[in-house]
């Protein structure tokens, strides 16, 4: 039996025909305001109150040099250009418990992601809504950080197969552990309560390590206005939001590394105080984002804009957050930070019905904004880690009925020209992908 549900979370991993700006966040609340909301809760006070949804997302991808690094899926094997895989098999149960007014009270989510790769765990996660005032909700367990539109935005609904360079290395997973207090109201739809805010403490690595490292938590934050229709925008849908995070990582050696002018030149300086030991590396970003949809006859023009900025602790090699502490022959490695900046911009139009789409996007990821071109060299102690990238995506979107999607995408994407050894030109690592999914 097909449970068509949209207003319990933003997810909603059983549709892929998600227009507008509703139920797309991992994260969002029971709206009991709307008609679908209600519509929602008496489905599952029906089916007692539990369902269970899932989609797979196997894909056939082409790169144009074998062995190729790439953040379309991850990088191919040294000896070949193309591949079939299984990008994602989620399976998810939602479980809600409601009181004799059918206001929620709790609600449980647990998903599983099973590939060729493995099987791990993606969301669980329970939460407990406060309904004298319907303005407090409380989150624990794991799950997405409330950061940014791209990093919360559901791989079931997203139009691009994959998140941007910079989404992925600052956000890997997306999800984390810790708790997150939410306060909206949920009585009305009047202006001064279209205002959203997220607050949580996790610890910091995410599901990129299997514990964590240390003692420091991260603090994550996001304030948004849901999405509006602007009668003097033609009945536009507008939403903007910013979001900060405010973390970092314990130094568990003594060497330490920064980019810093030195003699005119800016170089990775090294400083091997002892008094480094203990101390906080930063991982402090802020960014904003933006998404505006305009009504056509038969379907929708969206454009969304996203920018962060702020500093960033990795390894030599990376400015990806570290999953594990880096260790290298026996000894715990050095951390690196840097100053990055990055963005993306999406333009989507329908195509004379909302099951036909296009889409066009740019992004760009510079992990070192103090460095750039020939001022990276492998002498002044810089890697491929802080050579800044470009990627430019064009794709075509098929829905063919609520459970099946076809998305064929290309991504032309650049590096910087710098003095490092293997990257004095662009690199070739252009990537097509096709992809069908399935969900129910």
């Amino acid at each position: 039996m097909k449970l068509r549900i949209t207003g319990l979370t933003v997810t909603l991993l059983c549709l892929t025909a998600s227009h507008g700006f509703s139920q797309r966040f991992l994260m969002d609340l029971v709206d009991t305001t709307n008609q679908m909301g209600k519509g929602m809760l008496s489905i599952y006070e029906r089916y007692n109150r539990v369902r269970i949804s899932g989609y797979i997302q196997p894909q056939f991808q082409v790169i144009s040099k074998k062995g190729a690094e790439t953040f379309a899926g991850g990088n191919f094997s040294p000896a070949s250009n193309n591949r079939f895989m299984l990008r994602r098999g989620r399976l998810r149960v939602d479980y809600a418990h409601l009181n004799k007014n059918n206001d929620p009270t709790s609600y449980f989510v647990f998903q599983f992601d099973g590939t060729e790769r493995g099987v791990a765990i993606r969301d669980f996660w329970g939460r407990f809504y406060e309904n004298k005032f319907r303005l407090f909700a409380l989150t624990t367990g794991m799950f997405a950080r409330p950061f940014g539109y791209e990093v919360n935005l559901s791989s079931a609904n997203r139009e691009s197969p994959e998140r941007g360079r910079m989404s992925q290395l600052l956000m890997k997973t997306e999800r984390d552990i810790g708790a997150m207090l939410t306060v909206t109201s949920r009585q009305s739809d009047l202006w001064w309560q279209k205002a959203k805010f997220d607050v949580g403490v996790f610890n910091g690595q995410g599901m990129a390590g299997p514990v964590d490292y240390d003692s420091h938590k991260d603090v994550v934050s996001r304030l948004s206005m849901k999405p509006s229709k602007i009668r003097a925008l033609g009945g536009a849908t507008v939403s903007v939001a910013v979001s900060q995070y405010l973390g970092g990582i314990t130094h568990q050696s003594p060497v330490f590394y920064s980019t810093q002018n030195k003699g005119n030149e800016f170089v990775m300086l090294r400083d091997s105080s002892t008094n480094n030991l203990g101390k906080k590396s930063p991982r402090n970003y802020s960014g904003a984002d933006f998404q505006i949809s305009f009504p056509n006859r038969k379907g929708e023009t969206e454009f969304r804009a996203e920018y962060v900025r702020g500093k960033q602790t990795g390894t030599f090699a990376s400015s990806e957050t570290p999953g594990v502490y880096p260790i290298a022959n026996g000894l715990k490695s050095p951390l690196y930070a840097r100053s990055f900046d990055g963005a993306y911009f999406y333009f989507l139009q329908n195509l004379g019905s909302i099951d036909h789409q296009i889409l066009f996007k740019y992004d760009w990821y510079d992990p070192n904004t103090r460095v750039a071109g020939q001022q990276l060299r492998n002498s002044e102690g810089f890697s491929s880690a802080d050579l800044r990238y470009y990627t430019f995506g064009m794709g075509y979107v098929y829905i063919a009925n609520e459970s099946l999607k076809f998305t064929f995408y290309y991504d032309i994407v650049r590096n910087e020209k710098s003095a490092i050894s293997g990257f004095e030109t662009d690199i070739s690592d252009d990537v097509f992908t096709c992809r069908v999914q399935y969900n129910f």
